[in-house]
């Protein structure tokens, strides 16, 4: 038995600089305002008729553990009767809390889910609590490098020379021109759920915008940051994704479900995968995760109308654009931006790219298939070919 998946709807909070916006606040409390804010936009949904809650943390430990799944579910609000479950493959867990639930409502278990993600990285710094098993490095299983995710960046950099720094550096200043923009057209607030914020001097705020962007960047202050990876390295601050705090919530559910409630669907599930390569570079991954899911739905990159490429450092996304020929600057790839402007809270992000992607399907009629791609921690990468409800012809 085989139904097809639908997202009906995304949200996410605004997100913050790590111990910044939400130094007063907990991460459980983010991942329950972005579930409530998700369902309070979606009334047709009876709460008792969800299925599953899926939700990624990249560190599940104090106010990111207690199963993360199951504690939002119960805070939020949900029934009793609702379960819930946790997810961890580090940066693309939300995208994985994704394809799981889809996998179970495809075989006909579920007929509607919530996956999301949290990250607190203020609360959790990265790689807290981490012990990495020694014969990693004994038995040459991986290189120092490969623990170090700007060093993975530095590799990259290596291993296609062709992506020079001033490359890097001009893709971030376009990833915070773009994002300006967008903001500037009202089409990221529109999947911001407001949230409450704590400072012990100012007192209670509410959050509706994202804090990390940088709208007045220019090349001359990006390429006067330092290399904090490698002396004259090419990765820096401007470049890279920054240290994050936010969540994310999307509404799974069966294409007949959908259509029987009478809600609106955002995007088609046409095929995922997911696929390893060489640790040391950790940011190629979406290259062989794409090939694999192109295979499986029987497409090329050329059918591909919109990328949400997750930018966890520059040239991770222009080693993937190079592999397929597309040129740093095509208007498909991130039309509103991306994780080095608005930030990357790990495990959440998956589901930001999703709903981007939504937002572009609606903008775009003439396109038929988006992809949803990212890099993962350990030498993975992971892609999620989407089909455009609002297709009318094109490509």
């Amino acid at each position: 038995m085989s139904r097809s998946v639908v997202i009906v709807d995304a949200v996410r909070t605004p997100f913050g600089k790590a111990g910044s916006l939400y130094a007063g606040t907990r991460a459980d409390d983010l991942i329950v305002r972005a579930i409530r804010g998700l369902l309070e936009r979606n009334p047709k949904v009876d709460p008792k008729t969800i299925d599953d809650v899926a939700i990624a943390a990249a560190t599940q430990s104090g106010d990111q553990g207690m199963n993360i799944g199951r504690s939002a579910a119960l805070l939020s609000g949900l029934p009793n009767s609702v379960p819930g479950y946790s997810i961890d493959r580090w940066c693309a867990g939300a995208l994985t809390a994704v394809t799981t639930v889809a996998g179970s409502i495809a075989m006909g278990a579920y007929d509607v889910a919530i996956a999301g993600g949290v990250e607190h990285m203020g609360n959790h710094p990265m790689g807290e609590g981490v012990d990495p098993n020694p014969r990693y490095l004994a038995e040459k299983i991986v290189s120092t490098d490969a623990l170090a995710m700007g060093n993975t960046a530095e590799n990259l950099h290596d291993r296609f020379p062709t992506i020079t720094k001033e490359r890097a550096d001009r893709y971030a200043l376009n990833s915070q021109l773009k994002t300006a923009a967008a903001y500037e057209a009202g089409i990221i607030q529109k999947d911001l759920i407001p949230t409450a914020t704590r400072n012990p001097e100012l007192g209670w705020s509410v959050a509706t915008v994202d804090e990390p962007p940088r709208p007045g960047t220019t090349m001359e202050a990006l390429a006067a940051l330092k290399t904090p990876f490698r002396p004259g390295g090419r990765v820096t601050p401007g470049n890279a994704a920054g240290l994050n705090d936010g969540a994310t919530a999307a509404l799974v559910m069966a294409e007949d479900k959908a259509i029987e409630l009478g809600l609106t669907i955002k995007a088609r599930m046409v095929t995922f995968a997911f696929a390893g390569v060489e640790p040391e570079i950790m940011g190629y991954g979406p290259v062989p995760s794409t090939i694999k899911a192109l295979d499986k739905a029987g497409l090329s990159i050329e059918d591909i109308g919109l990328f949400e490429v997750n930018e966890a450092f520059a040239v991770q996304v222009l080693s993937f654009l190079e592999y397929f020929g597309i040129a740093d600057d095509d208007p498909r790839v991130n039309p509103v931006g991306g994780a080095i402007a608005v930030g990357h809270p790990l495990a959440s992000s998956g589901v930001r790219l999703i709903l981007n992607l939504a937002r572009g399907f609606e903008a775009r009629p003439e396109v038929r298939y988006g992809i949803t791609t990212m890099c993962i921690g350990l030498g993975m990468g992971g892609t999620i070919i989407w089909e455009n409800p609002n297709f009318k012809g094109g490509k």
